[in-house]
């Protein structure tokens, strides 16, 4: 346990931080899931769910969650998956 004043709230700062970035790591996973997920399922779902999620990982960029490569290979990945599913049909 911290000891001086400036210690404190260095931890506490840092404890809010923490739970700001989880919730941020949590949606943008549950995101990128729920457009996997849609992708094995027969449908239209994954046309939808694409640009949220495109602009829910530039958002996790900007917040710092994200490496601006990794978010670029996330989109990358993501869009070949959605297009190849879509004009296999």
């Amino acid at each position: 346990m911290p000891n001086h004043k400036s210690a404190k709230k260095r931890m506490r700062q840092n404890e809010k931080r923490r739970q700001i970035n989880r919730n941020n790591r949590t949606r943008l996973r549950t995101a990128i899931k729920k457009l996997r997920a849609a992708l094995s399922t027969e449908g239209a779902d994954a046309q939808t769910l694409l640009p949220e999620t495109i602009s829910m990982i530039d958002k996790s960029v900007q917040k710092g969650v994200l490496h601006k490569n990794a978010a670029a290979r996330y989109k990358s990945r993501l869009t070949m998956r959605v297009t190849g599913e879509s004009s296999a049909q």
